[in-house]
């Protein structure tokens, strides 16, 4: 469906020409020609605005009472005053009002110092309070989930949490108990507060009454740095921000990017970085020492591990998805050039033969994030998002509740979307190329042959109108991908602006690392090479057989990202030598590698991905 276009009106705004897009809420389009109006519960992510806080009240020409600026649309010819004596008479209150029950944490307070109370109070506020009569108290703090921590005393009622929790994560567990001055941020019956973006309430909370637990009493804003970086704990690929002191990350906050993450972290990424710091972090190379590893040098492990040139072409490589392009370039040159082994492969499953794999890169066939958002219907085929790219869950449900888009599920087992869909399909687990099979024969001249079920299916297609998106995990199989572009080419996807395939990769940077050539049968920019290799399942029959005598391990442990584990125990059981790079010690690793050297984690490299 056709993206929204407003026309840009004209307004005053304290005696300033302004302009701004039709419809546009004035407190954005304040911000937008530099006029700072303050607010506490608004937030554009969380749709409609509702009014509770009444910070952003100003006066608008024409219209007797304040209006909050946060539901007021700006129209053309509008004058408004943000500064007049009405305008801070009601602001001074409402500063007064909050700051009624809210308790002097500040200095020990996490959000002290970067805190919107703290500088409202400063900027709007009357600098005394008149109020001398005993505040409420309640217990503090309290552990709203194993990793959110609640000080009741704090809130300020500004509605953000329990908002997010019901129309966007729609998960539904936050509620106001209580009424009126009595009442209070709770789940029902007192229930932990478990939801797989638990942790954005966090940073959507403008005072410190939710506060990340494991970053509680850690650092103060005037001890940490911020760096920008970007998430490979899955393939959503969220911007992010890390937040660092001494060199240590202690914090991870969403770095807002409406074309990938709509400025939302799942609670993986956003507290998975306590990994990088655990006991288990290789911070010194190893070498297996008389069946143990023991810690060497840079020196002395490099020198074990040029071993592997005397294994030339018989040298199995394996690239984890959080490495980035450059490495996966690089280290497929030095295996294809250096060592003469095409036996290189970043994905699980079997090899896709590469006239599938190039349709599936053709630009016109690609599907970006925000389509899932506008598209008028939406099939997600065998992958679940919310295990597999969290944030495109959000999207889904974004656009289901906000534009109707159209929902079916075509997945082996139930979907967490499934609530939002407006038509579900099972199949039996592992039979996504026989259901492709049996859709495209549905969407074809023929589709009087098919089954009901299909039929139901690529009718809900094709009336639901032209833009089809297609959400599809690469997991699916070779036989299913070549169902697939036949399924897109009948919609008529390609060349469509707003419609097409969104693939979801099994590993994190699994699009950039096939662009890159870590593949066994093409080259960079899927170049057809020579002489093809062979894929991650026959790297692994190969070196059970003998056949392959050296494996190289760049970031990824097989017994744990492989499926076949038993088939990988003897491979690497076989191989006489093991090299690996981690940054964390497996059980794999510990027991099968005679040489590991430690790598960055996600948050301390440089590189660069492709985002699916």
């Amino acid at each position: 469906m056709p993206r929204p276009e407003r026309k840009i009106i004209q307004l005053t705004i304290d005696g300033r020409e302004c302009r701004a897009p039709e419809g546009m809420m004035l407190v954005d389009a304040a911000k937008a020609n530099d006029v700072e109006i303050p607010y506490f519960c608004y937030e554009p992510k969380l749709g409609n605005p509702v009014g509770a806080c009444r910070m952003c009240l100003v006066e608008v020409e024409g219209i007797p009472k304040l209006q909050t600026s946060c539901s007021t649309p700006v129209k053309d010819g509008m004058v408004v005053h943000t500064q007049t004596e009405r305008v801070h008479h009601a602001q001074n209150a409402i500063v007064e009002f909050l700051l009624v029950n809210h308790p002097l944490d500040c200095p020990v307070c996490d959000k002290g110092g970067e805190c919107p109370l703290q500088d409202i109070t400063f900027g709007w506020g009357l600098g005394r309070s008149r109020f001398i009569e005993p505040k409420r108290h309640f217990q503090k703090p309290l552990a709203l989930s194993p990793l959110v921590a609640i000080d009741r005393e704090r809130c300020i009622l500004c509605y953000r949490c329990v908002r997010f929790s019901q129309e966007i994560a729609e998960d539904y567990q936050l509620i106001f108990a209580e009424r009126g001055a009595h009442s209070f941020v709770s789940t029902h019956e007192g229930h932990p507060y478990v939801a797989p973006f638990s942790g954005n309430i966090i940073e959507l909370c403008p005072v410190g009454a939710l506060t990340s637990k494991p970053y509680r009493f850690r650092a103060r804003p005037w001890d940490i740095e911020g760096a920008g970086g970007i998430c490979t704990l899955c393939p959503s690929q969220c911007n992010v921000q890390f937040t660092v002191r001494d060199e240590k990350v202690l914090r991870v906050l969403g770095r807002d990017h409406p074309e990938v993450d709509d400025g939302w972290l799942c609670d993986k990424g956003r507290f998975a970085y306590q990994a990088i710091h655990v006991d288990e972090r290789l911070t010194t190379p190893l070498v297996r020492d008389g069946g143990s590893l023991r810690p060497v040098s840079w020196e002395r492990a490099l020198e074990t591990a040029a071993a592997i040139t005397r294994h030339r072409g018989r040298t199995g490589t394996l690239v984890g998805g959080q490495a980035t392009n450059e490495e996966g370039f690089l280290l497929a040159r030095l295996m294809r050039e250096g060592l003469g082994s095409p036996d290189i492969d970043s994905r699980c499953g079997e090899t896709v033969p590469l006239e599938a794999v190039r349709a599936l890169a053709n630009p016109s066939l690609q599907a970006s994030v925000p389509d899932l958002e506008f598209a008028h219907t939406v099939l997600v085929v065998g992958c679940e998002p919310l295990d597999d790219a969290p944030i495109l869950d959000l999207r889904i449900r974004k656009g289901v509740r906000r534009r109707g888009v159209r929902v079916a599920i075509a997945t082996a087992r139930p979907s967490t979307l499934d609530p939002n869909a407006g038509l579900r399909v099972r199949y039996t687990p592992g039979e996504e190329g026989a259901f492709l099979a049996g859709l495209d024969l549905a969407l074809s001249e023929n589709s009087g042959d098919a089954d009901r079920q299909h039929a139901e299916l690529a009718q809900f297609l094709r009336d639901g109108g032209e833009d089809v998106v297609i959400l599809w995990g690469e997991r699916i199989g070779a036989e299913a991908i070549a169902h697939l572009l036949s399924i897109a080419a009948r919609l008529g996807l390609a060349e469509r602006p707003g419609a097409g395939l969104l693939e979801i990769p099994a590993a994190a940077n699994g699009r950039g690392l096939r662009e890159a050539g870590v593949l066994p049968n093409a080259g960079p920019g899927y170049k057809a090479l020579q002489a093809a290799g062979r894929s991650a399942p026959e790297i692994a029959a190969a070196a059970a057989a003998g056949e392959i005598t050296a494996l190289y391990l760049f970031q990824t442990d097989p017994l744990r990202d492989q499926p076949d584990r038993a088939l990988w125990e003897r491979a690497l059981d076989r191989a006489s030598l093991v090299v690996a790079h981690a940054s964390v010690l497996t059980d794999g690793l510990r027991e099968h590698a005679n040489v590991i050297f430690p790598a960055d984690s996600y948050a301390e490299k440089e590189g660069t991905v492709v985002h699916p």
